[in-house]
């Protein structure tokens, strides 16, 4: 799981008056998984010879059609000014470019500014749970290999799969992210066990997941939950390897009758998350 957002050439232009606005590159988010995560969104717009860009942290509320995403701090922009329309068309066709080695989640439509209520913090209710993340190694690749049509068949016996692996272990699913699923459980054992459960269920299909678990507080309001311990269990899901169970130091502290045995692979820094974390290899 990477940081960043991909530029989409959107629908046809606006017209205002008589005036014809050329197509304009639209909104991109990555990892929008759960309300209160904060990820990075670009904004790019053409109109003529010059090319407009903001960027800046981004935060998702709501899930599905419903959601709506916030500029969480002052947003950067720049203006290049291209002389030609050609030059703005190529100097927009190098930004997307330069960003195609991540992986996104189109967004259509545009990033509002938050505004929070005053008293929001006494809506929030807290909580303890093991936080798991679980996606699809490689899935750009294997959707373009398949097609639109097979791939969807596959994605729909994946989340049958992951979904009977959460229900048997009473995990909970909070929200799906594209290709992969976050789910909280009560007992850190059985979200690891559903782990190794999901990661062999899957294989079946012919793909391989990346899984990370942490173990932490959050804060809950309504549906939506927010704190650091999901970013935690994303950045401990980024450090997998394909087919590996991780977890952090948080979650092993709470196994240790579990019979359950780990490999320590060693102290690492996870982006943007403060202080260094060891992480353990589930082996099973």
């Amino acid at each position: 799981m990477h940081d960043y957002a991909l530029l989409l050439i959107g629908p046809n232009g606006l017209s205002i008056g008589r005036t014809q606005m050329p197509k304009f590159l639209r909104i991109g988010v990555h990892q929008s998984n759960v309300s209160g995560y904060t990820s990075k969104a670009w904004w790019l717009r053409r109109v003529g010879s010059t090319v407009f860009l903001k960027w800046g942290a981004v935060e998702v509320h709501g899930v599905g059609d419903g959601r709506k995403i916030y500029w969480t701090l002052s947003t950067q922009a720049k203006t290049i000014r291209c002389g030609t329309v050609q030059r703005a068309k190529d100097y927009a066709k190098t930004a997307i470019a330069r960003r195609r080695n991540h992986r996104y989640e189109p967004l259509a439509g545009n990033i509002a500014i938050r505004r929070r209520p005053a008293d929001r913090g006494d809506e929030l209710e807290q909580a303890l749970a093991t936080i798991l993340f679980v996606d699809i190694v490689r899935s750009t690749e294997k959707a373009a290999r398949l097609g639109d049509s097979r791939w969807t068949q596959v994605m729909n016996h994946y989340y049958a799969a992951v979904r009977r692996e959460l229900k048997t272990l009473r995990g909970k699913e909070v929200v799906t992210t594209g290709d992969g699923l976050l789910a909280t459980f009560d007992a850190p054992a059985a979200g690891v066990r559903c782990a190794i459960a999901i990661r062999e269920a899957v294989r079946t299909l012919g793909l391989e997941i990346r899984v990370g678990l942490h173990a932490g507080e959050y804060k809950v309001s309504g549906a939506e939950v927010f704190g650091l311990a999901f970013h935690i269990g994303a950045r401990v899901a980024a450090k997998a390897r394909s087919g590996e169970v991780l977890i952090s130091s948080a979650v092993k502290d709470l196994m240790s009758q579990s019979g359950i045995r780990f490999e320590d692979r060693g102290v690492h820094q996870l982006k943007g998350v403060p202080k260094r974390w060891r992480l353990y290899r589930v082996e099973h």
